[in-house]
């Protein structure tokens, strides 16, 4: 015979999961509330310097177009509407900390001290990492690819960028480098959660490096040069992560970790 449940604890349950799920979304609703309003206050703030941040950010393109060109605007709205979305995205990228400490804040009562001491480091690593991934796009990326373009521009071809056309495709590398900048990070977590060991992430530097350039074709535009530059430092990066698990210890509690699973799963 099966034995039924009391009906007044079942509700007592449901009411406790009901409230715990409620109040789960008010904080979530609580930290993305505080997250827009840190990136609407700067966008507030940097409005007034729209056109600057423009320019800066046009600078290594500027810089290599030929005597007399310029960049031009094809659509009516752009001169307007483009240095604003720029401002809006340079706003999220300043108060990314914030949005970041407020996922933070979030996730972080369900962890355990050990996950906290060990999870807030690969955060503000996270951090810099993406900076870095985005600062290496605008200073090292951006001269090499647009003097390449540049020299390879047809006789009598005017190289003249569409403002609009010219943001979209400076966010897109900037958001690409920024990610391939956080692959030691996914290096550490993998073998920290057990689902991938060490070994396995070393015999596997070939196919990591040959996935690099296949991961630079798709990313960047269609030149040796980008998917060069995005492509070896994936791959350092990724050596990097393999020599941080090991300084961090991250390889002996990942192998723990899958023990255990393993045994747990044995004993069930």
């Amino acid at each position: 015979m099966t034995d039924t449940a009391n009906p007044e604890s079942q509700s007592e349950d449901d009411k406790l999961a009901e409230g715990t799920l409620l109040s789960h979304l008010v904080e979530l609703r609580t930290r993305l509330l505080r997250a827009a309003l840190a990136v609407l206050f700067l966008f507030v703030c940097l409005v007034p310097f729209a056109e600057t941040i423009f320019t800066v950010v046009a600078e290594p393109l500027m810089q290599q177009l030929p005597e007399g060109a310029e960049m031009i605007a094809t659509q009516v709205a752009s001169p307007f509407l483009t240095p604003f979305k720029l401002t809006l995205f340079v706003a999220l990228f300043f108060a990314m900390p914030v949005v970041l400490y407020q996922i933070w804040q979030f996730v972080a009562p369900g962890l355990y001290k050990k996950e906290k001491r060990f999870a807030i480091p690969l955060l503000i690593s996270s951090i810099v990492l993406f900076y870095g991934g985005v600062a290496f796009a605008y200073y090292v990326v951006f001269p090499l690819m647009f003097g390449f373009f540049a020299a390879v521009t047809p006789e009598g071809v005017t190289m003249m960028t569409d403002i609009s056309a010219y943001l979209d495709f400076i966010l897109t590398l900037f958001f690409a480098f920024g990610i391939a900048f956080e692959v030691p990070i996914a290096t550490v977590m993998l073998v920290w959660s057990g689902l991938v060991p060490t070994t396995t992430l070393r015999g596997a530097r070939a196919y990591v490096f040959l996935g690099a350039f296949v991961i630079g074709m798709f990313l960047t535009p269609p030149d040796a040069i980008s998917q060069t530059l995005l492509a070896v430092p994936v791959y350092l990066l990724y050596e990097s992560g393999l020599i941080l698990c090991r300084v961090l210890g991250v390889e002996k509690r990942g192998s723990e970790d899958a023990d255990e699973t393993d045994e747990n799963s044995i004993a069930g």
